[in-house]
């Protein structure tokens, strides 16, 4: 019984010490140079970016829909307001502008302005900010 107990241990030991090398390797740089943790939070960054299906972009062009740099950052709160909330797909009013995005894929799907706003009917959102 006692062999048991020390075979067990030894196990223990081997399990331990391959734990705290693979810990021990996680801040190793990568063949780039940066680390996984620098690789992984640029990847994440770049993830976060709101993109506009081709839909999106032919509704903005057919409707002179113009983004500013700032009209950007406002939208992409928006849709950070609405994940925190727990919203899928949601409306964002801004400016004279509607705007419908798909929160998970952090994608808008569609775009609308001035008067085509008033008196249309949105469907398949589960949230809306107006900002």
């Amino acid at each position: 019984m006692r062999l048991d107990h020390l075979l067990e241990q030894q196990r223990a030991r081997i399990l331990t010490d391959q734990l705290q090398e693979k810990a021990a390797s996680v801040g190793q740089k990568t063949h780039s140079g940066d680390s996984f943790d620098k690789i992984l939070q640029k990847q994440l960054e770049g993830a976060q970016k709101l993109s506009f299906t081709k839909h999106a972009q032919m509704r903005m062009s057919e409707r002179n829909i113009n983004l500013t740099e700032r009209h950007l950052e406002r939208l992409d709160q928006a849709v950070k307001k609405a994940g925190q909330k727990g919203v899928k797909d949601t409306l964002i009013l801004m400016d004279q502008m509607a705007f419908i995005v798909s929160v998970i894929n952090n994608t808008v799907v569609t775009a609308i302005n001035g008067d085509d706003i008033e008196g249309n009917v949105f469907t398949n959102i589960d949230g809306a900010v107006v900002v």
